[in-house]
């Protein structure tokens, strides 16, 4: 997948990824102005160009309030996004091109304001969905929020999504109806923030089009994915074999 080219279909008038996008923005931009007065912290996983929080803040209110830090793998996207917060005067957002599933990237913002998970979760495994989820609380703040999208094509996990959050002190606090053709929630945490433990990867970003793949192959074989292990997703067989 050419996650740079992958942006293109945000031009595409009223595409489900610009209204999808749309929706993660009128999000942000809820979250930032129900924000207790002060300086905030943003941390964007997987930020790709950085759409989703840099558009907003150009003409925000609390845009002088904010410290961002956005991490991409694509040097292409940081590269963006990094002319899209200059062009704006962002002067308070951090760029870094990494790997976003390393938690150390997020030490000198975290706990934070506001988490953006968005583009992620469909792209990776459940296990590591929950294992992401369950590292929220070492990211973000008692009272702060995290925004994340995951598809609804089959099987739909959003429901278990938000499950998995709740299971982790997280209050749901907004969701897109199912038929909207994307899932988009927001949950605010209302537990203790749990110290950052350095080393910690989140998730392997498989990838959507391969994880269909595995998907298909899998009603086929009989196998499931699941499990973790150091990150790493693996093919095992179902309790039936």
């Amino acid at each position: 997948m050419d996650w740079s080219a992958w942006h293109d279909q945000y031009e595409v008038a009223d595409s489900w990824m610009a209204r999808r996008l749309q929706t993660v923005q009128a999000q942000v931009r809820a979250a930032l102005s129900d924000a207790p007065a002060g300086g905030l912290k943003v941390i964007s996983l997987c930020a790709g160009e950085g759409r989703d929080l840099l558009d907003v803040l150009v003409g925000h209110p609390r845009r002088n309030d904010v410290r961002a830090r956005l991490v991409e793998l694509d040097p292409r996207n940081t590269a963006a996004a990094m002319e899209r917060a200059d062009r704006a005067g962002l002067r308070q957002v951090d760029v870094v091109t990494g790997d976003a599933s390393l938690i150390d990237h997020y030490e000198d913002t975290a706990p934070a304001d506001l988490v953006l998970v968005c583009g992620v979760f469909g792209n990776i495994t459940d296990a590591d969905i929950e294992h992401t989820i369950a590292a929220c609380s070492q990211l973000c703040k008692t009272g702060g929020a995290v925004i994340w999208t995951r598809h609804r094509a089959a099987p739909d996990r959003v429901p278990l999504i938000c499950e998995w959050f709740e299971a982790h002190d997280f209050e749901p606090r907004w969701l897109s109806a199912p038929d909207a053709g994307f899932g988009v929630g927001m949950h605010r945490f209302v537990g203790t923030p749990q110290p950052l433990r350095r080393g910690t990867r989140l998730f392997e970003f498989i990838g959507y089009d391969v994880l269909r793949q595995t998907v298909a192959e899998e009603s086929e074989s009989g196998v499931v994915l699941r499990g973790r292990s150091s990150g790493r997703f693996a093919v095992r067989p179902s309790p039936e074999d």
